[in-house]
């Protein structure tokens, strides 16, 4: 009964009427592109809530750790989804945009605004610099890994065009090695160097049977929500005035990413930074290091064209750039309110760009 008063009194819940709404409208008049999108958006962020709070019942069991991880996975399914859908379509510049834009946001808005919230409400908040540093230097690696095939991708234009798609399966394959190797390192052989170092403000936690019910439950309308979003984006863009770029790079990461954000907010404001951290940082490895090169891999079966890692020049810049901007704030394992203005700042520029860069 606990569950079903949590679940009445909390306002943002309301907003789930929106998700039979979006799925009857879908069917009654699947034309109404911008009807769908901004439905398909209403639904998603009630079912990120959800996701949000019964991740957190499993954290509660399971530590701040793989609770994050578990949050980034099923967090990053959304993505998957949207991604897939796109891949479908042939859409590959829009499924390249939405990977690069899910790491910049998820690493600058999503760690930036925990920062900021949970710096109004807590003068210094500590968190583990040992998972940030390991997670940043998995960004690095696929930072690089994206910009090699971005700096010889000329050679297709000599008349070899199987190397871009070789050179990115082999790197593919790297990527998914390395973050298998990340998760043996940190959950398993030195589990014991990413521990919590901030608060434990904690919340009284749904039964762990419950939560899984619900996370799996959420993730199901969350899949089938994502599908009726990626099918009318590119048309609400055109109503709304939106490049396709600005579409990809931020409209779809910030509605994909909804899940893990609102779970990293809640943390950071109840002084639980390992959690915001790793969810943020995580979920953006685990796009470059472990979607990314599934996508790849999946084009072969699902595209009318083989994706590669050929992400272009910009793309790649702003994913080394953000590396770089995670890689100055989080070794010192301290944060305040005003390091998270920073990050959003350099967010918002690359927003900027997108939002008025030419269709």
């Amino acid at each position: 009964m606990s569950v079903i008063r949590d679940l009445i009194s909390t306002p943002l819940n309301w907003l789930l009427v929106f998700v039979p709404a979006v799925l009857i409208a879908e069917k009654a008049s699947p034309e109404s592109h911008t009807l769908l999108f901004v439905l398909a958006v209403l639904a998603i962020v009630p079912l990120a809530g959800l996701l949000s709070h019964a991740t957190e019942g499993v954290a509660a069991k399971t530590g701040d750790a793989i609770g994050g991880l578990l949050n980034a996975t099923l967090g990053n399914l959304t993505e998957l989804v949207i991604a897939i859908t796109a891949l479908r379509a042939g859409m590959l510049d829009l499924v390249k945009a939405s990977l690069t834009g899910a790491v910049v946001t998820n690493t600058l808005f999503m760690l930036g605004m925990s920062f900021l919230l949970g710096g109004l409400r807590h003068r210094v908040q500590e968190f583990n610099p040992a998972n940030a540093r390991m997670q940043t230097g998995m960004l690095l690696l696929a930072a690089i890994a994206l910009l090699i095939p971005s700096s010889v991708g000329r050679v297709d234009a000599l008349g070899e065009p199987s190397f871009m798609q070789s050179l990115s399966l082999g790197l593919s394959v790297i990527l998914l090695v390395t973050y298998a190797l990340s998760l043996l390192f940190s959950l398993k052989t030195h589990r014991n160097f990413f521990g919590s170092a901030g608060g434990d403000e904690h919340e009284a936690a749904w039964p762990m049977g419950v939560s899984l019910a619900i996370l799996a439950i959420a993730t199901v309308f969350i899949a089938l929500v994502s599908e009726i979003f990626v099918e009318s984006v590119q048309h609400a863009a055109l109503s709304f005035g939106m490049s396709k770029a600005f579409v990809g790079f931020i409209v779809v990461s910030l509605v994909g990413g909804a899940a893990e954000m609102a779970s990293a907010f809640s943390a950071a404001r109840k002084n639980r930074l390992d959690m915001s951290v790793g969810i943020a940082m995580g979920s953006s490895a685990q796009i470059a290091l472990f979607v990314a090169p599934v996508l790849v891999m999946l084009s072969y079966v699902v595209s009318p064209t083989p994706m590669d890692l050929n992400f272009g020049g910009a793309q790649v810049l702003m994913v080394m750039l953000t590396t770089m901007s995670a890689a100055l704030v989080v070794p010192s394992g301290k944060s305040a309110w005003y390091l998270g203005v920073q990050l959003l700042a350099v967010y918002a520029t690359f927003a900027m760009t997108f939002y008025l860069l030419p269709s």
